[in-house]
C-alpha cells in the first residue's frame, strides 16, 4: 500500500513538473524553447520583459540607488533620524531588484530571476512612501503646527502607514498570482495587483493633498513660523526641509502614475516591454525622490533628542 501512494505521489509529481515547464500564453500552451533567446526577444513567450535588460542602465541604476542607501546609513547613524530607516531599509531592497536584472540579461528566460526582480523593484517603493509619512508628522511637531494637519499627527501617521502596509499586501498577493502558469490566475493576480497601485496611488494622492493644505495653512495663518528660520543657513530653515518633502511626493506620484498606466495595458503592453519607460518613468523619479534627502537629511532640521548633548555650564571661579 506505501508504495502504491509513492507511486501515485511520483506521477503527480511529474504532472505539476510538466506543468511548470510549459507556460500557457494567451490560453495557447507553446511546446520549446527558442534556440537562441537572443535572437528575437519581443516574440519569445519564455522572456517576460519582452526585451533583453541593458547592463549599462542597470549599472547606473544600481550604483546609484546603493550609493544613496549607504549615504543614508550614515546620516542616520551620525545625525539621527532613525524614523527614516525604512527609506533606507527600501534603498537596499530596490538596489536588489537591479541586481536581479544583471541575471536578466544573461538569462532572459529565467522565471525565478524575472519573479525576484519584479518584486523588488515594485514593493521596494512602499518604504519610501511609509517614510514620507511618518516624515510629515515629525515636520508638523517641529514647527508646532500640528493642528493644519487635517488629521491629527498620530492618526494621520497611523492611517497611511496602515494603508501603505494594506497596499503592499495587495501588491505582493497579486504579484505572487500574476507569475502562475494557469491564466486565470495570472488575469486575476494582474488585476488584484492593479487594484492594489490604484488604492496606493489614491492615498499617496490624498496624502500629498493634506500635505500642500498643510503647508498653505502655515504659510497664510502662521507668518512667524513661515519666517521664523530666514535668517538661518539653509541647512537649518524648516521651508528646505519642506521643499525636499514636496519634492519626494512629486517623484513618488510620477512612478505611481506610470506603474498604474503600465499595468492597465497588461504585462506584455507597450509600457512594460520598453526599457527606456521603466528607467525615466519609475526608476529616475524614485531616485530623485530619495537621493533628495542626501542633500537635506532630516536631522539636520528635525533634531533627534538622542543625538542631542547636553553640556554643563561652567562654574565661574568669583563668588
Amino acid at each position: 500500500m506505501a508504495r502504491r501512494y509513492r507511486f501515485v505521489e511520483r506521477i503527480f509529481v511529474f504532472i505539476a513538473i510538466l506543468a511548470l515547464m510549459t507556460p500557457i500564453v494567451d490560453g495557447q500552451t507553446i511546446i520549446g524553447r527558442p534556440a537562441n533567446p537572443f535572437l528575437d526577444p519581443k516574440d519569445d513567450p519564455y522572456n517576460p520583459l519582452r526585451y533583453i535588460t541593458s547592463n549599462t542602465l542597470t549599472a547606473i541604476a544600481f550604483a546609484l540607488v546603493m550609493l544613496v542607501a549607504l549615504v543614508q546609513t550614515f546620516y542616520m547613524f551620525r545625525y539621527g533620524a532613525k524614523w527614516m530607516l525604512a527609506m533606507v531599509i527600501g534603498g537596499y531592497t530596490y538596489s536588489v531588484g537591479f541586481g536581479c536584472r544583471f541575471g536578466l540579461h544573461y538569462h532572459p528566460d529565467s522565471e525565478g530571476i524575472y519573479i525576484a526582480e519584479y518584486l523588488f523593484i515594485v514593493l521596494s517603493p512602499c518604504a519610501f512612501i511609509a517614510a514620507n509619512y511618518v516624515l510629515l508628522g515629525r515636520l508638523a511637531r517641529h514647527i508646532s503646527c500640528p493642528t493644519h494637519v487635517l488629521l491629527p499627527v498620530r492618526k494621520l501617521t497611523f492611517v497611511f502607514v496602515s494603508s501603505d502596509v494594506t497596499t503592499f499586501l495587495i501588491q505582493a498577493t497579486g504579484g505572487g498570482l500574476s507569475v502562475s502558469h494557469n491564466q486565470a490566475q495570472r488575469q486575476g493576480g494582474s488585476h488584484i495587483f492593479l487594484a492594489g497601485l490604484v488604492l496606493q496611488l489614491v492615498s499617496f494622492t490624498l496624502f500629498s493633498g493634506i500635505y500642500v493644505r498643510f503647508l498653505y495653512r502655515v504659510y497664510t495663518l502662521e507668518r512667524g513660523v513661515w519666517e521664523r528660520d530666514k535668517a538661518e543657513p539653509w541647512y537649518r530653515d524648516w521651508r528646505t526641509l519642506a521643499v525636499t518633502l514636496a519634492i519626494s511626493c512629486i517623484g513618488i506620484l510620477i512612478r505611481s502614475g506610470y506603474r498604474v498606466a503600465e499595468l492597465s495595458q497588461g504585462f506584455q503592453g507597450y509600457l512594460a516591454t520598453t526599457e527606456g519607460f521603466f528607467y525615466a518613468l519609475d526608476t529616475l523619479p524614485l531616485v530623485i525622490a530619495t537621493s533628495v534627502y542626501v542633500l537635506c537629511w532630516p536631522a539636520w532640521f528635525i533634531k533627534d533628542e538622542t543625538k542631542i548633548v547636553h553640556v554643563e555650564p561652567k562654574l565661574s571661579d568669583s563668588p
